[in-house]
């Protein structure tokens, strides 16, 4: 009976709406915060789509949201240099965001712990980025944009007085991570409760 509810063809075709529109957010809807940040760390809105899934579907569907959104941004724009690393970076942080939000909102689903959920979700994918960041991402831009000197410089440039980049992660990116999640999180209360008789595939 569980797998007959989980799979049924309202629930995929929703699942494909929601994706395909959080791939063209990924993919075209990002821009730099100049003179605050480094120009390759850009804010994009995909996780208002993401976490709108979780809460609709359910905690596995938006993580399934966040996989496809990765995999066809990888076909889109190829994985380059890198490997593909800033997808997966992106794919795991932002599945430890839906994943904690939707769990957390699925106990009950009251706005009260809706925002529970999202600034909980948010607060975990920034504590995960500081070690995915620091030991498998960027080493791997270390040899992909010129060594290690050449991202921190990127640092420097806003902040002299960074001296090393776990300092830098700790000042720019961890902030950086935090902040888009609860502004992705603020969105999607503040849209969801309008658009769930339309998302939800399961109607009691």
């Amino acid at each position: 009976m569980n797998s007959k509810r989980f799979f049924t063809t309202r629930k995929l075709v929703v699942m494909a709406l929601l994706s395909a529109m959080a791939i063209a957010v990924f993919c075209y809807v990002e821009f730099p915060i100049p003179m605050l940040l480094p120009s390759f760390l850009k804010f994009d809105p995909s996780n208002v789509i993401t976490l709108l899934a979780g809460f609709a579907l359910g905690p596995i569907e938006g993580v399934m949201v966040c996989l496809i959104k990765n995999i066809v941004h990888v076909l889109i724009k190829g994985m380059g240099t890198t490997m593909g690393i800033g997808d997966i970076f992106d794919f795991i942080s932002g599945a430890s965001f839906v994943l904690t939000a939707s769990l957390i909102y699925r106990r009950k689903k009251t706005k009260k712990n809706a925002i529970i959920g999202c600034f909980v979700g948010a607060l975990v994918m920034a504590v995960i980025s500081l070690p995915l960041n620091y030991f498998i991402v960027y080493p791997i831009y270390f040899k992909a944009y010129g060594g290690e000197a050449a991202i921190l410089s990127a640092y420097q440039s806003i902040l002299p007085e960074t001296k090393n980049i776990f300092q830098a992660l700790c000042i720019f990116n961890f902030p950086f991570t935090l902040i888009k999640g609860i502004v992705c999180a603020m969105v999607t209360v503040f849209i969801y409760k309008p658009l769930s008789p339309i998302l939800k595939a399961e109607r009691k």
